[in-house]
């Protein structure tokens, strides 16, 4: 949407992600990811941590995708993930009966950094979007695999001949599909008659 301020950001998760369901049936879940800025001392001639950003997150479930069920089953406390979404203000009333404002970020998209870890990931079927050959996707142990060749544990497992293309049928007045009359294999194209003329005129 247009004037949506649109960011990415890296940090660890300084909580479990809280995973509920609001009064009107969705299923959201919240969490804060804390960012340090990195800089490098000429002094120590060491690289040291700058003021951290702690930035409150939330992601949502809809009728697509699992997002928020996703997060909460597959992040925790400690992380470094990397996040990208929208950045939104809110107003709400506090306790003491004060107004306040917050600004927080609502995730659109997000995963684990790779940088010092590893991660399996696991595909979801769904009743949207592409599925592959239902029964092919991602798979933890093996990467890409697909039912008939593909990508499988690894490296490419042929597969073409189970893709054949179809045979097609030739139109009904198609006029190449008309049986030669006559004992050459090109028919009788080029024929005098074929040009409108049968007279005594040397052929070429």
């Amino acid at each position: 949407m247009a004037g949506e301020t649109i960011i990415t950001v890296v940090g660890n998760l300084t909580r479990d992600p809280e995973l509920r369901t609001v009064s009107s049936g969705s299923t959201v879940v919240n969490f804060t990811i804390a960012s340090s800025s990195r800089q490098f001392n000429r002094n120590t001639n060491q690289w040291e941590d700058g003021d951290t950003l702690f930035l409150n997150c939330s992601a949502w479930d809809s009728g697509r995708t699992s997002l928020a069920t996703n997060i909460a089953n597959s992040l925790s406390k400690g992380m470094t993930v990397i996040a990208q979404g929208r950045l939104t203000q809110r107003s709400y009333q506090a306790q003491d009966g004060t107004q306040r404002t917050v600004v927080e970020l609502r995730v659109d998209e997000i995963g684990p950094s790779l940088r010092r870890a590893t991660a399996q990931v696991t595909r979801q079927s769904a009743n949207s979007g592409f599925v592959g050959n239902q029964q092919g996707g991602f798979n933890q142990n093996a990467g890409y695999q697909q039912n008939g060749g593909g990508f499988n544990n690894g490296g490419y497992a042929g597969g073409a001949s189970n893709f054949a293309a179809p045979q097609q049928q030739a139109p009904a007045q198609d006029p190449w599909n008309t049986p030669d009359s006559g004992s050459s294999s090109f028919g009788t194209f080029g024929a005098p008659a074929e040009f409108g003329n049968d007279s005594g005129e040397p052929e070429f």
